[in-house]
């Protein structure tokens, strides 16, 4: 397991973003060398986990629960394949292309560690929106990124350093709960009834989901 790339986007002005400002970091890029990582604080005030790595609409994007975004290579060779063509490193937006992960069934709270200083913490999945459509072109896109349930994972920093492509990536911490990335995602988009088993994996989940998951367990008398 290891990274394939470490991505980071400049803000640029582009005609599909929901931002008001019209700007987005989407676009994100390889870099080569080290990238410092650190939490960035809350939602709403701290963007990207990563060094350089611009976050635009803060409301949201980024802050310690989503600091970075994660997707597996072998996702995106999937799509590929369902596509038709090609898609780089970064294609989606990530900041960590992986290699050998599983990355979309890691268990909320799972703990990586990324080269020898990074560790970070597994919080939800990523949900689709209009920007992504438009960065990626392609009709009804938040539609079936949905349907296919691996949305890749959002991190918090539980304690910084630097990365590079090359790095290795070990699982620290794997939870004894069975709440992984891929049903929390189904759980907050296409089937409210799984919320409730969310609640398993505890304050590692994050704030939002959590807040669904114990308002909808409440209402249901569960």
């Amino acid at each position: 397991m290891r990274l394939l790339s470490v991505n980071l986007g400049r803000a640029r002005a582009v005609p599909y973003t929901d931002n008001p400002e019209g700007v987005t970091g989407i676009d994100k890029q390889p870099v080569d060398g080290p990238v410092r990582v650190s939490a960035p604080g809350p939602k709403g005030v701290g963007g990207s986990g990563l060094a350089g790595d611009a976050v635009c609409k803060l409301e949201h994007h980024g802050g310690d629960d989503q600091a970075v975004y994660a997707m597996a290579r072998e996702d995106m060779d999937a799509w590929e394949r369902e596509l038709g063509r090609p898609l780089a490193h970064g294609a989606f937006g990530e900041n960590l292309t992986t290699e050998g992960l599983d990355v979309s069934g890691a268990r909320i709270g799972e703990r990586w560690r990324v080269g020898p200083e990074v560790l970070l913490e597994v919080t939800c999945g990523r949900i689709p929106c209009r920007t992504f459509q438009g960065h990626l072109g392609e009709k009804q896109w938040v539609k079936r990124f949905t349907r296919r349930g691996a949305p890749g994972a959002y991190l918090r920093v539980i304690e910084p350093g630097e990365i590079r492509a090359g790095d290795p990536v070990e699982i620290a911490h794997r939870p004894e709960h069975d709440v992984t990335v891929a049903l929390q995602f189904r759980a907050v988009t296409t089937e409210r009834t799984l919320l409730p088993r969310l609640l398993a994996a505890g304050e590692a989940l994050h704030p939002e989901s959590l807040r669904l998951a114990r308002e909808y367990a409440e209402n249901q008398g569960t």
